[in-house]
């Protein structure tokens, strides 16, 4: 993507290329035409555990986005320190009371490991739905907790359970978003829920063989998202160290 100027070439992500994590950043930085250097972090060959990747990240997770002196890892949280930083294309709308409220909760949900109950708060549909997928179907389905259901459980046992926490958590996106979405998740602007979104469905199309016709809404604006450059350049398939 295009950069806006010298401070943006300063950026790193640590990436790799089938994390749906990463992948929501790598639209963040797209939709706001930031240049940055991928870097790969084999998850499979254990590379996220070296010692020079866990002085960036002691979890040895990914996405880690370092700025210069800054190093951010979690991807809401580098996605609203982008947004702070970068203000051009608003990942959020513009009603600072509203977004403080909303940094608030998610920081609450993503601190304490839990989802939080978003589902009474109707005027910040797109948290929401941000949430269901960060707190309650993504880390469900990641490298780690998929290697130990193999271990544990059986290795035939892996695929069911991914797509049991799909389901549940589609189904209730499906239920929030069907009064607020428009083009995308919702209206007809790209803000932050979309962001998260993609990956997932992506995920679930490409990887786990849910059958998206049960979730009109979202497959719906699945399908906006294929007409996007920034969502379309950050696609799994497409990064650097993508295999078949």
């Amino acid at each position: 993507m295009a950069g806006s100027g010298e401070e943006s070439k300063k950026l790193q992500l640590y990436s790799y290329w089938r994390s749906s994590c990463a992948f929501r950043v790598r639209i963040a930085l797209n939709l706001k035409g930031l240049e940055y250097e991928y870097k790969a972090v084999n998850l499979l060959k254990g590379e996220q555990r070296d010692p020079e990747y866990l002085k960036l990240n002691p979890l040895g997770y990914v996405p880690t986005l370092v700025n210069g002196d800054a190093v951010i890892a979690d991807s809401f949280a580098i996605i609203m320190y982008l947004e702070e930083k970068y203000p051009q294309r608003a990942l959020l709308p513009q009603d600072l009371q509203k977004r403080a409220i909303n940094y608030q909760n998610y920081s609450f949900a993503q601190v304490l490991g839990i989802g939080i109950h978003l589902a009474n708060l109707p005027c910040f549909p797109f948290l929401q739905a941000a949430n269901i997928v960060a707190a309650n179907i993504q880390p469900l389905q990641n490298l780690a907790v998929l290697k130990y259901i193999q271990e544990k459980v059986g290795p035939n046992e892996t695929t069911p359970w991914v797509q049991t926490h799909i389901r549940k958590g589609f189904e209730a996106l499906e239920k929030l978003l069907k009064d607020y979405a428009g083009k995308y998740a919702t209206g007809d602007e790209v803000y932050v829920a979309d962001l998260f979104l993609a990956p997932q469905i992506h995920a679930a199309i490409k990887r786990f063989e849910i059958d998206m016709n049960q979730f009109p809404t979202l497959l719906r604006v699945y399908e906006a998202y294929q007409e996007l450059p920034a969502f379309q350049d950050a696609v799994p398939e497409k990064q650097p160290d993508a295999t078949g």
